[in-house]
């Protein structure tokens, strides 16, 4: 099942609740790494915590471990709060970026030592280590050490060791940020295959944005200590509700502006740049209010003879970046900084040119009027 056929609805049913959550570091009055945290996360769900360095992801992660507490609010499992009880536990699995595996140990001892400290047995240990590296693939390794294994092997490990123990939660915080492309784009789809496979609950922290869409039934945008918008990454790219997550989730063009007017859905405004652009008011802004406007790349097209979108501007191509399967046009727009175009590289579809003027077309829908911005 993919992550977009997925339809969560943890409040009825949530596994994890963060209620009024807060994280203060130093005197009283200091500014809060988090910020009055609410949101509830359900059985089975594959929830991303996605944001810039200092966001908040990482400290709302660590304190659900409870290797942080927080200043204000609760933390529940499964109804249960967890405030007082230390993190072995909790019952939570744990991956880091860089793995804390004992380099004194074998791989097999690695993932075994949380059924130790919890008084398994020998041999149902044994079982469910076999189990374990089996299902990161890793079956046959036990016996070596984690020096001889590669930065995915040893990650692989770490995954075995936070499931050995069959936990209700699985925490990831930036589990493949050390790896390579092609190996971090591997193991984003075996996680993907063993979260599938198992049904456990998985919070992943990251702030690479492609992994997120890729990973995750739910996203969380995290910005100064607080979450900007929650939904699928289908809601997330396709209807930010902020600037701030227009920009953050993939490439967006921003224009700034006031409203002219409004038209039910949609609104009219006018850009710094004197272009008139015919939006989807998504902020539902009324006239003469300052707005910015989020138009992704590969909504915007050329146009094509006897078409007549509602948007249409003329602009000079001002650099082409050839990409493979698609040209990364950059062009020169009245107000804008930097206004892209994303151009299929495809039979029938005419190049463009560096220093031409083209005439490019997008749906109103496609454009969203957002919250104003600070300038850049």
């Amino acid at each position: 099942m993919t992550a977009a056929a997925r339809a969560f609805t943890p409040a009825t049913d949530p596994l994890v609740a963060f209620v009024g959550v807060s994280k203060r570091y130093g005197a009283p009055g200091a500014g809060a790494a988090v910020a009055g945290l609410d949101l509830d996360i359900g059985r089975g769900e594959f929830v991303t915590f996605l944001g810039p360095s200092g966001s908040g992801k990482t400290t709302s992660l660590m304190m659900l471990a409870g290797f942080e507490t927080p200043t204000e609010g609760d933390i529940l499992v499964a109804g249960r709060s967890v405030r007082r009880i230390p993190p072995h536990r909790r019952n939570i699995g744990v991956v880091f970026q860089h793995y804390a595996l004992f380099p004194h140990m074998t791989v097999g001892e690695n993932v075994a030592f949380p059924l130790s400290v919890r008084g398994i047995g020998r041999e149902e240990a044994a079982r469910r280590v076999d189990k374990a590296l089996d299902l990161v693939r890793l079956g046959g390794y036990g016996r070596r050490r984690p020096a001889e294994l590669s930065g995915g092997q040893q990650q692989r490990v770490a995954l075995a060791r936070a499931l050995v123990f069959g936990p209700d939660i699985v925490l990831m915080d930036e589990p493949l940020g050390a790896l390579d492309k092609q190996l971090r784009e591997q193991l984003q789809l075996e996680i993907k295959h063993i979260h599938d496979g198992l049904g456990v609950t998985i919070v992943y922290v990251t702030h690479d944005q492609s992994e997120a869409l890729t990973l995750s039934d739910r996203i969380a945008v995290f910005k100064d200590g607080r979450v900007d918008q929650v939904g699928s990454p289908t809601e997330i790219y396709e209807r930010p509700t902020t600037a701030f997550v227009a920009r953050f989730i993939g490439e967006s063009n921003r224009l700034d502006g006031q409203v002219r007017s409004v038209d039910g859905r949609h609104c009219v405004v006018e850009t710094t740049g004197g272009v008139v652009i015919r939006a989807l008011n998504a902020g539902g802004f009324g006239p003469g209010q300052a707005t910015t406007l989020s138009v992704r790349p590969e909504r915007i097209s050329p146009l094509e003879p006897g078409t007549s979108p509602d948007n249409q501007v003329a602009a000079r191509v001002e650099e082409l970046i050839y990409h493979g399967d698609h040209v990364r046009a950059r062009l020169g727009l009245p107000g804008a900084n930097g206004f892209v175009v994303k151009v299929a590289n495809s039979a029938g579809t005419r190049p463009l040119a560096a220093g031409e003027m083209v005439e490019l077309g997008w749906s109103a829908d496609d454009c969203r009027a957002l919250d104003p911005l600070p300038a850049d």
